[in-house]
């Protein structure tokens, strides 16, 4: 007799729900690292970090307005982005965020030409993709109590 559906896929304490608190452990690392990037930021001065940003990018082709409304947004962003992946809200969504996110600043990373950065994003962007492509995984999450269901 097959084992019921959620002891299957979803059940976190069954063996085969080993997935899926791998998945929240991993989900919710990578939620509290974007996050307190942000938080941090944040705490410290959001001028001070945008002001840093502004000096980092002066010899570059983007535009400084561009730049500065850049710098000044991203803590917010990281923070918000990185407290939805943590409890798993809107996980998908927060997903694909993180992700269009991380690409914007591996752009960023590799027009200044820091190539170290540039290669930690990558690390990034593979834990993201991770995480998408195993959303069905996704049981341990406050998505559950809001009605959403992992993929299949």
């Amino acid at each position: 007799m097959p084992a019921p559906e959620t002891d299957r896929n979803h059940g976190w304490t069954s063996p085969a729900g080993d997935f899926s608190l791998a998945y929240a452990l991993l989900r919710a690392t990578l939620g509290v690292n974007i996050a307190m990037h942000g938080i941090s930021r944040i705490l410290a001065g959001v001028g001070v970090f945008a002001a840093g940003v502004e000096k980092q990018f002066a010899a570059t082709p983007l535009p400084h307005f561009a730049v500065r409304a850049f710098a000044v947004s991203l803590p917010w962003a990281e923070a918000v982005i990185g407290l939805l992946v943590l409890l798993g809200v809107v996980t998908r969504w927060a997903l694909v965020a993180g992700t269009l996110l991380i690409l914007v600043l591996t752009f960023g990373s590799t027009l200044h030409q820091d190539w170290e950065v540039a290669g930690l994003q990558l690390i990034y962007a593979l834990v993201y993709a991770i995480l998408i492509a195993l959303l069905k995984h996704n049981s341990i999450a406050l998505d559950r109590l809001f009605g959403a269901q992992p993929r299949s």
